[in-house]
């Protein structure tokens, strides 16, 4: 079975899509820690840390910079707008912390899959060289710090 070939992303959106790599890196975490049955309260002070620090920002970004480059009725910019919305009720509201970690390890992963896969390659053929160029300036934004408090995903022997 052939390797599938890594996804070609032009250099203006690298940033976001280093962005969508610590999500994916969140959803893991999140899968470790009920793997290693950590309290759920302290994979929540997580992805609260996260959110706050990470996932708020780059969801404006996008919603400011990335998805006017279709129109507003496209199909694909609905489901996005649809999918931030219900990832940020999730990551605002904790009526049930298990059940919603769950849901936003679920719905992130497919999120972040749908932006790198279906989006982002349509933005990037679709977006004009100023519009690339104004995303590009984005990257110069600090670059991911970890939050080393409380590594719960980590297996200590």
């Amino acid at each position: 079975m052939a390797k599938p070939t890594p996804l070609k992303r032009h250099p203006s959106l690298h940033h976001l899509s280093h962005d969508h790599h610590h999500g994916l890196l969140l959803c893991w975490k999140i899968r470790q820690g009920f793997k290693l049955d950590i309290e759920p309260n302290r994979i929540k002070d997580y992805c609260e840390w996260f959110w706050k620090n990470h996932l708020q920002t780059h969801f404006e970004e996008e919603e400011k910079l990335i998805f006017p480059v279709l129109p507003e009725d496209d199909p694909m910019i609905k489901q996005a707008m649809s999918e931030h919305k219900r990832l940020r009720k999730l990551f605002s509201t904790w009526e049930n912390t298990e059940k919603n970690l769950g849901q936003i390890e679920e719905e992130l992963e497919k999120h972040i899959r749908f932006e790198e896969r279906v989006l982002f390659p349509v933005i990037q053929e679709k977006a004009t060289s100023s519009q690339l160029e104004i995303i590009a300036a984005q990257g110069d934004r600090e670059k991911f710090v970890e939050n080393g408090d409380d590594p719960f995903w980590i297996i200590v022997s």
